[in-house]
């Protein structure tokens, strides 16, 4: 065997170890006791300790001295596997083991601080966590910007002030945007009370629609949605509200892109690093596309009507004009999840702005509460009412995901690329989407970018498909454009 596929075989092993601690992961997310928080915790640190072991061994560099990529596919794989081990060298064991064992306990108590409404019994954990990361962010940049060491992780090859700068592009046409469309009467929304079980039966149906196979996946229900898992072992979750089927349905879409990225990734990548999504942001690229411009447009949604009228009956929406005008209806809220697209991505430069302050020094965790209710209340123009409609509404600081949050609307403006090459690449799109059939659409984003896995870096992926350099206009056109013929702007 040559040093490459001693390498491989290592590195093979090392992402079966990976897949096993997501599993936990999606375990205490779904059905695990509750009463078993802290002994997970010390499960999840022990498996991350023999994963930071492998990711770190000295073997590992010396094979990459002495590996000869046959191929470009090699080396891909070659480059990523440097990546991680020059990464993973520089972050001491003892951290990320203590990392893993406090974001494990953190998750518990903010799902319980956000029951009780209690932010202060949150914040001592989260104490713990942002400078558990600060440290790791400290040992990672080796002098250089914490948080763009910890975006890293999330968006390869992206600093946080070119984020920052395409953020700048966005907000003035999104803040008029959302004046204008708000200065507007609102659509009427559904009415009545929609069957749990119900909703998780048209919920699978959906999944199904957009190419999810039920075979190498589930569909269960969370407090937040996810998806996790890779290859043949895909899950997603969902949640359900008696008022609010959408919240079901569009979160399944979107975690179905999630998922379908994931499924849809050559096969013989399984278990290595390019068997998996190559960045957060190109990741949620195809949740977004799948959810907005497919799962919201014009099309598919008078499918959907009919769907929900065989299986609910009247629901207060009388026609398929209506009931689009009723999934986009743009409104105020306070939920990221929950957000229309016009005011999503502002939601998002909230949260990047202040964990980048929390991981620059500038903000401390006791201040946090009240530094996102004004900077909401300035944003969106109305009083946060309750914690969990702000700064406990989201898992990700409680489980140290600080870098994570930018990437949702780095998706956004990706997917904005694709939908411009996909809408000429299929010109029959509205009528298959019509009829419920996402093949055409789904079928373009598997050969041009999913089954690729990591092969190429994130911007390079995203130009490959779409035929352009990534950029805000094509999402910015989008939504003037949509939300203009809907809102009569």
């Amino acid at each position: 065997m040559t040093a490459f596929d001693d390498l491989m075989a290592f590195q093979r092993e090392t992402s079966a170890l990976g897949q096993i601690s997501g599993r936990l992961g999606w375990d205490q997310e779904t059905v695990m006791p509750r009463g078993a928080a802290q002994q997970r915790g010390e499960e999840m640190a022990a498996i991350e300790a023999v994963l930071h072991a492998r990711r770190s061994d000295p073997r590992v560099g010396d094979w990459l001295e002495r590996a000869e990529a046959p191929c470009e596919v090699g080396a891909a794989q070659l480059r990523e596997i440097r990546r991680a081990f020059e990464r993973t060298r520089k972050v001491p064991a003892d951290l990320a083991k203590a990392i893993a064992r406090v974001t494990s306990q953190a998750q518990g108590k903010w799902a319980q601080a956000r029951a009780d409404e209690d932010v202060a019994a949150f914040l001592p954990v989260l104490e713990e966590v942002v400078a558990l990361k600060r440290e790791e962010g400290a040992a990672l940049a080796q002098g250089g910007d914490i948080y763009d060491a910890m975006v890293e992780d999330y968006e390869p090859y992206t600093t946080g002030g070119q984020i920052a700068a395409i953020f700048d592009a966005m907000r003035p046409r999104l803040v008029a945007l959302r004046a204008a469309v708000l200065d507007k009467p609102m659509p009427k929304g559904v009415s009545g009370t929609f069957d749990e079980q119900l909703q998780m039966q048209l919920s699978r149906k959906l999944a199904v629609a957009f190419g999810y196979d039920l075979n190498r996946g589930r569909v269960d229900k969370a407090v937040h949605p996810f998806s996790s898992g890779s290859g043949s072992d895909v899950r997603i979750t969902t949640r359900t509200s008696d008022v609010d089927p959408f919240n079901c349905f569009y979160s399944t879409i979107h975690e179905v892109g999630h998922a379908a990225y994931e499924q849809g990734i050559d096969p013989t990548y399984a278990l290595t690093p390019l068997g998996q999504g190559v960045s957060m942001g190109v990741h949620e690229s195809q949740s977004r596309i799948y959810e907005n411009q497919l799962g919201r447009g014009r099309a598919f949604t008078g499918w959907l009507f009919g769907e929900m009228t065989d299986l609910f009956g009247n629901f207060g929406i009388a026609d398929a004009d209506e009931f689009y005008a009723a999934v986009n209806r743009v409104h105020n809220g306070y939920i990221r999840t929950e957000a229309d697209e016009v005011q999503y991505n502002l939601h998002i430069m909230l949260r990047f702005d202040l964990e980048r302050a929390l991981m620059a020094g500038d903000l401390q965790v006791g201040d946090l509460e009240a530094v996102w209710n004004d900077r909401f209340e300035a944003d969106f123009g109305y009083a946060v009412d309750k914690p969990s409609n702000g700064c406990l509404q989201d898992v990700h600081w409680s489980v140290g995901l600080f870098g994570y949050f930018p990437t949702y609307s780095l998706g956004n403006v990706y997917a904005g690329c694709l939908y411009e090459a996909l809408q000429t690449a299929v010109p029959d799109l509205g009528a298959q989407l019509a009829r419920g059939d996402t093949s055409g659409a789904t079928g373009w984003l598997h050969e041009k970018l999913q089954r690729h896995g990591g092969l190429y870096a994130p911007r390079e992926v995203i130009e490959r498909a779409s035929g352009m350099e990534p950029g805000p206009e094509p999402l910015l056109h989008y939504l003037e454009g949509k939300f203009g013929a809907l809102y009569g702007l």
